[in-house]
Order: C-alpha cells, then sequence, then structure tokens
C-alpha cells in the first residue's frame, strides 16, 4: 500500500503531517475493534472486521512515514525549469541537428503530456475512489453506533447516504435491515415490559395503575393484541368492581328495609348482567321483604281495628293479645301504641324507675297479669321471673338487662312464669367469657311456656336462647347474635322451640338448633354467618317444622336435618354457604322435604345419606352450587346421638 492510498484510506489531507494525525487515528482504531467485537449481526462483523485489517495496514504505512519525517531533510527543488535551462555541462545542440532534436524533443513533450495527463486522470479517479470507500467506511460505523444506541433516525440517514454513495450497497441493505431487527426487538421488549407491568398491577388490584401502564402501549401501538387483551381485562374488572358494589349498595338497602330502592338497584344491575345470581337473590328477599311488610301493616290495622272494638274499658286478654301482635308487626304505628298503652292500663302497671327503682324490685312486688315498664335504659340483671307477667321495655335497641357472664342468665323464667310476656328488650352478658363446658345462656326459659316479641339475645357465653325442662318458648321478631354456642337452641324431651319473623347472627355454633327430643318450629327467619350450620334439627322422636327461612353464609351448611319423627321443610333457601345447602339423615326420612332451593353453595346443594332415594327429592331446586348439584349415598362417620345421651357442652 502506497503513502497515497494509506492517507485516503484513513482520510488524511495530502498535506497534513502524519505526526499529528497518529493519536486520532489510534483512538479511530479502538472504537472500529469496539464496533467490529460488537457488530449487530455476522455480515456487519465481517464488514468491520476487512476495515478494521485495511486500518491497521494503512497505519503501519503512516506510521511509518511520519517516522520518516521525523529523521530525514527532504533534498531541493532542482534549479530551474526542466528542458528549458538545462544544467551546467550539458551538449549544446546547433545547426540542423538542432532543429531535428527539437522536433523530436516536441513530440517527445507532446506524447509525455497526453500520457501524464491520462496518469493524473488516473489518480484522480483513485483518489476520488478511495475517498468514497473512506466516506462509506465511516458512514458504516456512524449507523452501526446509531443501531447500538437505537439512534433509528440517524442510523437511516447513514445508511442512506451509503446507498447514494453506492447504489444496490450490501452495507445499505444490512443497515437497513439492522434497525429494522432492532426497532422490532426494541418495540419487543417495550410492549413486553409494559404489559408485564400491567398484568402485576391488574393482579394487584390496582386498575388505575394497570391502566396508565397499558396506556404507554396503545398509545405508540394500538392495534397491539396482547395490550387490547389486558385492556379488556382491565375494563372488566372495573366492570366486576362496579357491579360488586352496586350489589353491596342493593343489599345494604335491603338490610335498612329500603326495599323499593333495594329493588330498583337489582334491575340496574340487571342492564349490564341480566342473569347475576346475586342481585337476583336480593331482588327475591327485597322482594319478599316488602310484600311482607305490607301485609304485616295490613294486619296490624285490621288487629288494632278489632281490639278498638273490644275496648270497654276493662282488661281483655285477648284484645291485648291482638295489640301486641300489631305492635310487633307495626312497631312504628303510633296509633297502634297509643291504644296498647291505654288497653295495658286496664291491668295493674308498674313502672321502673317510678314506682320501682330496680327491674328486680319490680318483679319481687309483682303478681300474675302485673304489667312492669322498662324505661330506656340499661339495667342490671339477673332477673328472675315465677309469675305469669307481662315485662315491657322500650324497645329492643332502647332497653338492655345484662349482667355478668359468671352470674347466671341476664333472665331466667321459671315453671311459675307460665304465660309470662316479654317484648322490647335485649338480654345480653357484659363481657365474653367462652371458658367450659358450663356458660349460661342470656336468656333461660325452664319449664314454663313464654313469648318473647322484639327481644335480642346477643353477646351470651352460652346460647342466646335456652330452653330446657319441657320449657316452651315463642320468639318473634327477635334476633340472636354474637353469642359462644346458638342463637336459640332447646334441649331434651318436650320442650319447644318456636321461631318467627327473627334474625340469628354470627353465632359461634349453629343460628337455631334443637335437639334429645325437644320439638322444633322454624318460619321466616333468616339465619346467616353462623359458624356451624343456619338450622340444625337433631329432635328425635319430635317433629320438625321449617318454612320459608334464609339460609345465608354459614361456615357449614344452611340446614341439618340429623332427626325427626315427622314434619315439613318447604321453602327454605340456602346460599352461599360454605359446605353445603341442605343435609338430610336417614333417620329424617319421614320428613316431607320440597319446595326447597339450594343455589350458590361452596358445596353440594343437597347430600343424601344412603338409604335416601333421590328422586324423593326431586321438587326442591338445585342450582349454581360446586359440583354435584345433589350428593347422593353417602355414609357419615358419625351416628345419630341417642335421644337419652346426655347433651354435650349444652
Amino acid at each position: 500500500m502506497t503513502l497515497a492510498d494509506a492517507r485516503c484510506v484513513l482520510g488524511i489531507d495530502p498535506n497534513q503531517d502524519p505526526n499529528a494525525a497518529l493519536e486520532s487515528l489510534r483512538k479511530q482504531r479502538e472504537h472500529l475493534a469496539v464496533l467490529a467485537k460488537a457488530a449487530p449481526s455476522s455480515a456487519f462483523a465481517a464488514i468491520y472486521q476487512k476495515r478494521l485489517q485495511d486500518f491497521d495496514n494503512a497505519y503501519a504505512v503512516i506510521r511509518e512515514a511520519a517516522v520518516g519525517m521525523g529523521t530525514a531533510t527532504p533534498s531541493p527543488e532542482p534549479a530551474g525549469t526542466p528542458g528549458l535551462n538545462p544544467p551546467l555541462g550539458a551538449p549544446v545542440v546547433s545547426g540542423p541537428n538542432r532543429l531535428r532534436w527539437v522536433g523530436i524533443l516536441g513530440c517527445l513533450l507532446v506524447c509525455g503530456a497526453a500520457v501524464g495527463g491520462g496518469w493524473w486522470h488516473y489518480q484522480n479517479e483513485k483518489t476520488t475512489l478511495m475517498q468514497r470507500q473512506a466516506r462509506i467506511a465511516q458512514l458504516t460505523g456512524e449507523g452501526a453506533g446509531f443501531v447500538e444506541n437505537r439512534r433509528w433516525q440517524d442510523a437511516a440517514r447513514s445508511f442512506s447516504q451509503i446507498e447514494t454513495l453506492s447504489p444496490g450497497s450490501e452495507l445499505a441493505r444490512l443497515g437497513h435491515r439492522s434497525i429494522e431487527v432492532g426497532m422490532n426487538e426494541e418495540q419487543t421488549q417495550f410492549v413486553g415490559y409494559w404489559t408485564g407491568q400491567a398484568i402485576t398491577e391488574l393482579e394487584s388490584g390496582r386498575l388505575d395503575e394497570a391502566q396508565r401502564s397499558i396506556g404507554r402501549v396503545l398509545e405508540k401501538l394500538p392495534a397491539e393484541p396482547d395490550a387490547l387483551t389486558i385492556s379488556e381485562r382491565i375494563a372488566a374488572a372495573r366492570s366486576g368492581l362496579a357491579r360488586e358494589a352496586a350489589i353491596l349498595a342493593a343489599r345494604k338497602l335491603a338490610a335498612n328495609r329500603q326495599w323499593d330502592a333495594a329493588i330498583a338497584a337489582c334491575h340496574e344491575i340487571f342492564q349490564s348482567t341480566p342473569a347475576n345470581p346475586e342481585a337476583q337473590s336480593i331482588l327475591s328477599d327485597a322482594t319478599t321483604a316488602r310484600d311482607n311488610y305490607r301485609a304485616d301493616q295490613a294486619k296490624a290495622k285490621l288487629l288494632l281495628e278489632q281490639a278498638i272494638a273490644r275496648d270497654h274499658g276493662q282488661f281483655d286478654a285477648q284484645a291485648l293479645d291482638a295489640l301486641r301482635e300489631a305492635a310487633t308487626l307495626a312497631p312504628d304505628d303510633a296509633l297502634i301504641a297509643a291504644q296498647l298503652e291505654k288497653m295495658a292500663s286496664y291491668t295493674r302497671t308498674l313502672r321502673v324507675p317510678g314506682d320501682f327503682a330496680t327491674p328486680g324490685e319490680a318483679i319481687a312486688a309483682a303478681r300474675p297479669s302485673d304489667r312492669i315498664v322498662l324505661a330506656a335504659q340499661t339495667w342490671k340483671g339477673p332477673l328472675v321471673v315465677n309469675a305469669a307477667i307481662e315485662l315491657q321495655g322500650a324497645g329492643s335497641t332502647q332497653t338492655t338487662v345484662e349482667c355478668p357472664a359468671t352470674a347466671g342468665s341476664a333472665i331466667t323464667l321459671g315453671p311459675d312464669a307460665q304465660g309470662a310476656r316479654i317484648s322490647g328488650i335485649t338480654f345480653r352478658h357484659e363481657a365474653f367469657h367462652a371458658l367450659g363446658n358450663e356458660r349460661f345462656s342470656a336468656a333461660l326459659v325452664r319449664g314454663a311456656t313464654v313469648t318473647f316479641r322484639d327481644c335480642g339475645f346477643i353477646d351470651a357465653s352460652g346460647h342466646g336462647l335456652m330452653v330446657i325442662d319441657q320449657g316452651s318458648a315463642i320468639a318473634q321478631r327477635c334476633r340472636f347474635a354474637d353469642n359462644a354456642w346458638n342463637g336459640a337452641a332447646a334441649n331434651g324431651k318436650n320442650g319447644v322451640l318456636e321461631v318467627r319473623d327473627s334474625e340469628a347472627l354470627n353465632n359461634f355454633e349453629h343460628g337455631i338448633e334443637t335437639w334429645n327430643g325437644s320439638a322444633l318450629t322454624a318460619v321466616n327467619n333468616r339465619c346467616e354467618g353462623n359458624c356451624l350450620n343456619g338450622i340444625h334439627a337433631d329432635n328425635g322422636i319430635a317433629a320438625a317444622t321449617i318454612k320459608d327461612n334464609q339460609l345465608i353464609s354459614n361456615r357449614e351448611f344452611g340446614l341439618v336435618l340429623e332427626s325427626a319423627s315427622s314434619g315439613d321443610i318447604t321453602g327454605n333457601i340456602a346460599r352461599s354457604n360454605l359446605m353445603g345447602g341442605l343435609v338430610i339423615r336417614a333417620v329424617a326420612a319421614a320428613l316431607t322435604v320440597t319446595g326447597n332451593q339450594a343455589t350458590l353453595n361452596h358445596g353440594p346443594g343437597m347430600v343424601l345419606e344412603s338409604g335416601l332415594p333421590p328422586a324423593s327429592y326431586s321438587d326442591n331446586s338445585l342450582s349454581h352450587n360446586t359440583q354435584p348439584q345433589l350428593l347422593s349415598d353417602v355414609t357419615f362417620s358419625q351416628p345419630n346421638e341417642k335421644i337419652d345421651q346426655p347433651p354435650s357442652k349444652k
């Protein structure tokens, strides 16, 4: 390689001192070596390697020239002009010979000029070609650097210039291809990062953050399929949250007795999800509750009219019973409350405070048929009633009787309290004390027949209401909640528990339970969120009538029929219970089980013990439960408890 060729390869001006360019050339060589090592493709690597080899050869020539220029002194130009002023001692030609030599010399000069012109043209073309090659090499390096740094527009300009300098250049084609590959790789990384980020946020429930992440992709690539799918998932999640909020709001409206608003909210949910089972359930509950409320109001009005017709200014037990029922059906009706107060005053009324300082003092002084009225406050128990009195509070949310959990039941009604009536009072323990198998209930009925209306039984260390010793309790429009054992219970032969229009909520065992020969009547109750079953009946030889109850979200089953001699199980709805809807044991085969509904339970809709034919229970609706809907021919690990066995921890 000549010095001129080396200067052309390295881009050094012909008049430039090579010594001044050595440091710059060394750095260029290092950069070129890096590009060759990090080439985006094998084709580029080969190009950079060839360029590096040419660079090294040219660099060696330039460096050798630089060293030579540093030690040698250039020769002076010869004096004069060749051909015109010959040097001293040259022969002189004259005469004819001179003319001949002049002619020859002229021809030589003309030929020399022609040859020289061609040589200069060749050198110029060669220089131009080498400069173009040098420029292409420079643009190739620049383009590769731009690709490496993802400066796609700059890289495209560099390779387009190569195409201009050398049309059809393989370098230009490979360069543009490297841009395409790099952009695709960048796009893949970009999409992968932001879609991954969006999925993480979505799965964490941070929908706004998920939408912002996927929006980065869709803003740049509106048709990117994965991003569109994730965006749809986010929209579906938003819709699901909105639907859950709407369902929660509808359920709250129904719980607050705003039934028309709850029904309207359910219909609004149906506009987006017509078959939503939760909304259908709320709609059914709200519609039933509204219809029942209207029926109750109509019945209460009729009872009021009947009581007024019997009002002759003297005690009338039948009229008072009608008014008490009317007051239970329509507790906010001022006319009913006033008439009840008037006709109840025909008997002796003892007021606390007023006539007596404490409920205990009033009860001690009371005679059968006396009425004791407790003011709206919290009174201290335990109270013991052994007379057929009426104990009346200001309402279960206003009048409370409580005592320590270790002191006994807040109220106990003994055998002589036959026919006693309790209304408008909540009974509870002061503090939760769940120790041992002998615990007191909030209210205890022993051997008497007692009626409770608008009462609460809560926070007991044992049962909320307990019936023993062949007692009988009727509870209407009462609330049994947060008790350590059952909400309401009856144990023993000839015991009777009747619960109507009431709630059994969040008790640590069953909502309602009877066993060891006690009979059960449970009608139109709501048993929800109990730690065992909504209703558990193990009545033995006693009957069980269980109708129109809502058995919801209990930790085991909605209804378990262990045993009973007779009865009807109809119109009950078991929904969203953890282990399943209804369980029927073989000993309860005599019961008629029809028209019940089990839906949305996290176990089978109905479980039948071995020996019970599924066809006998086909008149029940089982839907949207965890498969199978009906589980039959089941063998239980424990036999039914005998009615003569002593109860455990009851």
